[in-house]
């Protein structure tokens, strides 16, 4: 995917510094021993590949650097499609914001 090539149609793109909305809180949660989102109705528990994504999301990062941070931690290559899918998924559902 290109710099200008968007994801999903949601904006997303290499170059996109995401950060968690304000309407959430993102957190590590013990007892369900997950990531979670929470907002003042409840929370989200997210699955391992989500809070990690989630957690890179500070606004300061773009996709790419994210990306590449994934793929170093995580000794991955090709994350780019799926990490740029979930941040579109995530941006519809208001999760995060560009």
């Amino acid at each position: 995917m290109s710099a200008a090539a968007p994801a999903a149609d949601a904006g997303i793109t290499t170059d996109s510094r995401p950060r968690v909305s304000g309407r959430f809180r993102l957190q590590w949660e013990e007892a369900q021993q997950a990531w979670v989102l929470l907002y003042p109705e409840g929370m989200v528990k997210l699955n391992h590949s989500a809070g990690e994504i989630l957690r890179r999301c500070d606004g300061a990062r773009t996709v790419g650097e994210i990306v590449a941070d994934l793929e170093r931690a995580f000794a991955a290559t090709g994350l780019e499609a799926d990490v740029c899918a979930f941040l579109a998924m995530a941006r519809q559902q208001h999760w995060v914001e560009l």
